[in-house]
């Protein structure tokens, strides 16, 4: 991108052609690619709804959120989307330790010339406001309250941005576009998995024009993500196993949803414990070693059920071993 504060799309894609999806809709995207366009993941599955909902962000400059369970690819759904669009795209991790100069700006000393002198950093927020960057805030429901009244402003889809520090405003780019991610959507840890996150002002909320939500994949999409991530499982055998370990995560799931696990099995989990059995060669040692350890001892028992049902082989968790006399 030679002058990235006049770049804009040049090209107009079909939403069917790109993405496989049943719409007529044509989205604006650039005919080249610089340093800040993600690298495109042909492994990557598309969820429609939650495609079209990021498509109309940056076709219509509307301000997406995301939300989900950990591991559904939140974050990089909105990526792989920017990738296809040759879309320059910052992902932000709105961690404990962002702060308002991150965001902002503050003076550093630079070297000008030989002499030390104070100047202006601009921080990501009126860096990327003045570009045609596609801006993703993850884990949006963990930031500080200081520092979410900063991004209050530019949620408006006019909204400009005000430099105290040099009384300047900055007018958005036409092609600056927003997103967020989020586990909940702005009512704190409900659940208890997500420690941490904050009780949202819900005046904020109201400024996202889309929350789209997304949720695991079906199971015979999911193993196929798996089998993209590890191709040495691409074998009859292998997609056998991955298949079961994909019938052990949406057990996981299920007693989570029913309340009698505290924890599940992400898409992310069932990928590790894939990798992980190309180590150990052994699917029950690396299933302990990459989901079952992270478990509440009192409910390992019932994991270990939910395994022998899928792989028909006891764990020395079951309590069937356990009620087994020695």
């Amino acid at each position: 991108m030679t002058d990235p504060m006049n770049a804009q799309p040049d090209i107009l894609v079909s939403v069917r052609e790109l993405f496989g999806i049943d719409s007529d809709l044509e989205v604006p995207a650039f005919s080249w690619r610089d340093e800040y366009v993600p690298e495109i993941d042909e492994a990557y599955r598309f969820n429609p709804d939650v495609t079209l909902a990021i498509l109309a962000g940056f076709t219509r400059n509307r301000r997406v959120m995301v939300q989900g369970l950990h591991g559904t690819g939140k974050s990089t759904h909105i990526e792989q989307v920017a990738a296809r669009l040759n879309w320059p795209c910052m992902r932000v991790n709105l961690d404990g330790h962002i702060s308002r100069l991150d965001l902002v700006g503050k003076d550093a000393i630079v070297i000008r010339d030989g002499v030390q002198v104070t100047e202006f950093q601009e921080g990501i927020v009126p860096w990327s406001l003045q570009r045609p960057v596609a801006l993703i805030f993850d884990e949006y429901d963990a930031g500080r309250p200081d520092v979410m009244f900063v991004i209050q402003r530019i949620l408006e889809r006019d909204g400009h941005f005000t430099l105290l520090d040099q009384n300047r405003v900055i007018h958005p780019h036409p092609y600056f576009r927003l997103f967020a991610t989020a586990n909940t959507v702005g009512l704190g840890n409900l659940s208890g998995l997500y420690q941490g996150t904050q009780v949202l002002n819900h005046a904020q909320m109201d400024r996202w024009n889309i929350v789209a939500k997304l949720d695991y994949l079906p199971r015979e999409e999911e193993a196929a993500i798996v089998l993209g991530r590890v191709p040495s499982k691409d074998t009859e055998k292998g997609r056998k196993l991955i298949a079961s370990m994909v019938a052990v995560a949406n057990l996981t799931r299920q007693g989570f949803a029913a309340g009698d696990l505290s924890t599940l099995m992400s898409p992310r989990t069932v990928i590790t414990w894939a990798e992980n059995c190309e180590i150990f060669r052994n699917p029950a040692l690396a299933f302990r070693l990459s989901f079952l350890n992270k478990c509440d001892e009192a409910e390992r028992p019932l994991v270990a059920e939910y395994y022998q049902r899928c792989f028909g082989e006891e764990l020395d968790e079951s309590w069937m071993r356990e009620a087994t006399p020695s």
